[in-house]
């Protein structure tokens, strides 16, 4: 049975962020996905230059209605990412509202993008529109640690601290909850980064059952844009792979296979990273070019992941 996903998103003609680091990896892993690119940019803004234009809210609103007009607004994924614009997130929201209202069991996926490491780089105004109008209506949120300290207003400091965390973003709103990432110290060295998971599931009798994981990731030791982007959508995939069947070991199974995906791509990462490094020369940095995504070299890893590294149940 066909599965489709609405992904509004940011585009650029070349490298991979946005709808293009996510929309391949949701095609091969059988997927239907219509674009919306919020924006359209000759590349990613890590480059010295970039050129291209950004969609208002008036022109979301303007391609929406011809895929209403046209009666193929049936979708059963929702998947969005960076934006700046209130009005334009607000846009975003109504027509999320509306699919549901359509079809009740769409799932949105939302990657609350607001910064990073103490600073935030999107408007300010986009964090009570983030709080109080998207969170509510996201089935399935990817904050960072700063991100979901500011949309809690509770900083974390523990492991404790991160489950609270997970639990008052569940009270407004989406059953689950992944914090990409953390200033935890992990427990398998510093070269590791620790993540969080976290899922309501809906009992037999009624109640809702909580599970949540801790996952450590291998790091990098560089700035790859578009990782971010193709997280969200491994998760929206493995999500759909795994329904929730009552199961305590859901959310671990999909943060696994997430893991795997991204466990590989990091190792391909650094394969990346080396070829940058020679391509540069000695001493000197990779230039934003050398370190693009390559994910159609990944669509094996994408397709298949081998599980080599498994969630941790809190």
């Amino acid at each position: 049975m066909e599965c489709r996903v609405l992904s509004i998103q940011s585009h650029v003609v070349r490298g991979y962020v946005g709808n293009k680091s996510a929309s391949f990896p949701l095609q091969v892993l059988g997927f239907e996905v219509d674009s919306i690119n919020s924006v359209q940019f000759s590349n990613h803004t890590g480059y010295s230059h970039w050129k291209g234009q950004v969609l208002t809210a008036d022109e979301l609103h303007v391609l929406y209605e011809g895929i209403k007009l046209n009666n193929v607004n049936h979708y059963d994924y929702v998947l969005t990412g960076y934006t700046r614009d209130t009005s334009f997130l607000e846009m975003v929201v109504d027509i999320v509202q509306e699919l549901k209202r359509a079809n009740p069991n769409l799932v949105y996926v939302c990657d609350p993008v607001l910064g990073d490491h103490g600073s935030m780089y999107v408007p300010q105004n986009l964090h009570p529109v983030y709080k109080n109008k998207v969170v509510p209506v996201a089935d399935i949120i990817t904050p960072n640690q700063f991100e979901a300290e500011l949309l809690t207003g509770k900083n974390i400091s523990t492991e404790k601290d991160a489950v609270e965390v997970m639990d008052l973003l569940h009270k407004m709103g989406p059953d689950t909850v992944v914090i990409t990432s953390s200033d935890l110290p992990p427990r398998l060295g510093d070269r590791f980064l620790v993540s969080f998971g976290s899922q309501r599931i809906l009992m037999p009798d009624g109640t809702r059952k909580t599970q949540r994981i801790r996952i450590e990731v291998p790091k990098v030791d560089a700035v790859f844009v578009g990782t971010g982007d193709l997280f969200a959508a491994m998760l929206l995939a493995w999500t759909h792979h795994y329904p929730t069947d009552l199961k305590v070991q859901h959310i671990k199974s999909i943060c696994n296979k997430c893991i795997a995906v991204i466990m590989q791509h990091s190792l391909f990462l650094t394969v990346i990273l080396d070829c940058a490094k020679e391509m540069a020369g000695p001493g000197r940095r990779p230039s934003p070019s050398q370190l693009e995504l390559r994910m159609v070299q990944s669509k094996a890893d994408i397709e298949d992941p081998a599980i080599v590294m498994e969630a941790t149940v809190l």
